[in-house]
């Protein structure tokens, strides 16, 4: 026990000091909690503090827990994000956009890792999947900060990330997950839970959420919890449920704004912070330095390859040359959903721990590289909210 409490006081000082870094130097918080996580784990192997790290971490049976709960929880709050009036008015734009904004780096990156760095099949796909993502939480951040949130440009753009999100966690479930009697009987249960959790959630919520002791909370987590069990024994990823869940619910659960701070303080300061330090403690600085230009190759395949997809579709629906090159370039980023797909690879056995720091590190730098060149040279400041 007293291990135990050595391990999570360590994770939760590292935590600490990656709100000071995200503050001081305006990045996403689970962006500075993978670096600083990293970061501490090389210079306590420098010092000899503890012997074979990473390991360790990968074994803790209580760290696994907690940061798969702060990965399912973050997917939530993701799928509360959507706004399906914007999905349904821009239809044609955001599934058009969504689509290729996942399928081009898919195919792309997947080529990449299978005939350029000679990874196996199933590595490659890992790779494809990790490096097709859009990251949520860097374009929401920077569309809040510019107001551009507010814009139907910026809707757009938002609604474009979820529909990208969406089928890559898909694409992560229907190709690794095995299709047996248990994967039927997972799709059946949540087939008619999506049916039937709106109206019971709306019912007991209107009914319970203003008594006290924490309903609301109580009932998200228990929802989350059932099908992400129900998931896991099926052989899928819980992620997967807790984004539709929290899309399906987001009328109900997203009218109370206090609420949702609440249940963003719970998630992003308690939970969220085990897996993106998990995530940082299992990166490799000595591979990123051995291979830096194997890091390069994967982030440029990316980033090309989004830029070949969707800026031709892009254009089509928007015609101002600075206009499409900010959403292409923001569509470009990578980062959650990225680093929860290469983590799914390490923990499945599926890449080893050189392939992941590598295809980490290259969606690390996609958060950053494509969001400076959008903010720096295509920022449409005169869609801003006076």
């Amino acid at each position: 026990m007293e291990t135990v409490y050595y391990q999570i006081s360590l994770l939760v000082l590292i935590a600490l000091i990656s709100v000071l870094i995200a503050i001081e130097f305006k990045i996403p918080l689970s962006l500075s909690e993978i670096i600083t996580a990293s970061a501490a784990s090389y210079i306590i192997g420098i010092f000899g503090l503890q012997e074979n790290l990473s390991e360790l971490i990968l074994k803790a049976e209580w760290l696994k827990v907690l940061s798969s709960l702060g990965a399912i929880f973050l997917t939530f709050l993701a799928g509360t994000e959507v706004n399906i009036g914007v999905i349904k008015n821009k239809s044609k734009e955001v599934l058009s956009v969504g689509l290729l904004g996942f399928l081009a780096p898919f195919i792309g990156c997947f080529l990449v890792a299978l005939l350029i760095l000679k990874w196996n099949i199933k590595a490659s796909l890992i790779t494809g999947i990790a490096l097709s993502t859009t990251s949520v939480a860097v374009v929401y951040t920077v569309m809040y900060n510019y107001n551009l949130n507010q814009s139907d440009f910026g809707k757009g753009i938002l609604a474009s990330c979820f529909i990208n999100d969406l089928v890559t966690v898909l694409a992560l479930s229907l190709i690794f997950s095995p299709f047996n009697y248990k994967t039927l009987i997972f799709l059946f249960l949540c087939i008619i839970s999506f049916i039937i959790i709106p109206k019971v959630s709306k019912f007991l919520i209107n009914k319970y959420s203003n008594k006290g002791s924490a309903f609301r909370v109580k009932w998200i987590k228990f929802i989350l919890i059932i099908l992400g069990t129900v998931a896991l024994w099926s052989g899928n990823e819980p992620i997967l449920p807790a984004y539709i869940i929290g899309i399906i619910i987001s009328d109900t659960v997203t009218k109370d704004e206090n609420f949702m701070k609440r249940l963003r303080s719970i998630t992003i300061g308690i939970l969220t912070p085990f897996y993106f330090i998990k995530a940082g403690f299992l990166l490799s600085i000595k591979v990123i330095l051995s291979f830096p230009s194997l890091v390069i190759i994967l982030l440029f395949s990316k980033v090309l390859s989004k830029i070949i997809g969707l800026y031709p579709i892009v254009k089509i629906f928007i015609k101002d040359k600075n206009k499409s090159w900010y959403y292409t370039m923001m569509m470009s980023t990578g980062l959650t959903f990225g680093t929860i797909s290469a983590l799914y690879g390490l923990t499945h056995n599926i890449i080893n721990l050189n392939q992941y720091s590598l295809i980490v590190v290259a969606v690390i730098l996609s958060a950053i590289i494509p969001t400076l060149i959008a903010n720096s040279v295509f920022l449409p400041k005169f869609l801003f909210k006076k």
